[in-house]
């Protein structure tokens, strides 16, 4: 059995590109971070503390923690929460390189297996009446960083540079894989 610790629409129709049964699972965990906690450690911590408290449930499954943070200047930049926010986040990186964060865990019983990708998102120059009409169309409040660049929030960058171009949407396939392989599943 595969379970995803999360109830992220955006996890989910990223696993499923996968094509491997799983089911969903929400991870009772206070994602505050610690203080003075720098983004990569916060999304470790999360990243492992999600498949920790579902795998305590679920004993025989694997289970897929995933955690991701906007890392600007050292800063963390969560999900917006509302439009306010959003558009805060947004005027703060027009111009700008941020970097997002993003840890994925596998776990079942005491073993865990985890992996990390950085992508660095450069946001072109922006706005504030191309802020607000990106928000007002996309709603992005619940992304971390402001932007679903799945989307219209695409529009908003000069360039991505990654390793992984799904860990920027919040789970990191090509590790994830790589760890599910590790554990015996048959991907592809």
């Amino acid at each position: 059995m595969l379970i995803l610790a999360s109830t992220s629409p955006y996890r989910r129709e990223l696993l499923q590109r996968l094509r491997l049964p799983f089911e969903c699972a929400r991870p009772e965990v206070d994602e505050t971070p610690l203080a003075g906690e720098r983004p990569a450690e916060l999304v470790h911590r999360l990243a492992r503390a999600k498949a920790a408290a579902v795998a305590r449930l679920h004993p025989q499954a694997w289970v897929i923690g995933s955690d991701q943070a906007a890392d600007l200047d050292g800063r963390i930049l969560g999900k917006p929460g509302g439009q306010a926010a959003a558009l805060a986040q947004l005027a703060a990186m027009g111009g700008r390189s941020v970097l997002f964060h993003t840890a994925v865990c596998l776990r079942r019983g005491e073993r865990e297996l985890a992996a990390a990708d950085l992508t660095r998102v450069r946001f072109r120059e922006l706005s504030a009446a191309e802020i607000e009409r990106y928000v007002a169309a996309e709603q992005p409040f619940d992304c971390a960083g402001s932007f679903k660049c799945e989307g219209l929030g695409i529009a908003l960058f000069d360039a991505i540079e990654s390793q992984d171009p799904t860990a920027l949407v919040g789970l990191p396939l090509i590790a994830l894989a790589a760890l599910l392989r590790q554990t015996g599943y048959a991907v592809p």
